[in-house]
């Protein structure tokens, strides 16, 4: 990946040049990339990966039913410090209640 703020070359240049090189514009400047490979088959998640992805969708279910409750989450956002987001912290709530602590299951 190349990065140049001095784009004389590459001013307004953006996008895919064939499969080999794509061009980003950003605020801090022009990159350059090697074009996105395709995996070649989509992987299966593995039996605890496949758990994980159940709990963490029953998490963002809890999550954003919290946030739509004004009641909850107002309750909620109190035991919370400076910064954090009830969001995320009814998702690592969730979380932590329904996984195994030691990084199994």
């Amino acid at each position: 990946m190349a990065i140049t703020k001095q784009e004389l070359l590459l001013r307004g240049l953006r996008g895919a040049i064939g499969k080999e090189v794509v061009i980003k514009q950003y605020s801090y400047g022009t990159v350059v990339t090697a074009f996105p490979v395709k995996p070649l088959r989509k992987r299966k998640p593995s039996p605890i990966q496949s758990i994980r992805q159940g709990v963490f969708k029953e998490a963002v279910k809890y999550a954003k039913s919290i946030v739509h409750d004004q009641k909850k989450k107002a309750a909620y956002a109190k035991k919370l410090k400076k910064g954090q987001q009830v969001y995320h912290a009814a998702i690592r709530e969730y979380m932590g209640k329904h996984l195994k602590v030691g990084g199994k299951g």
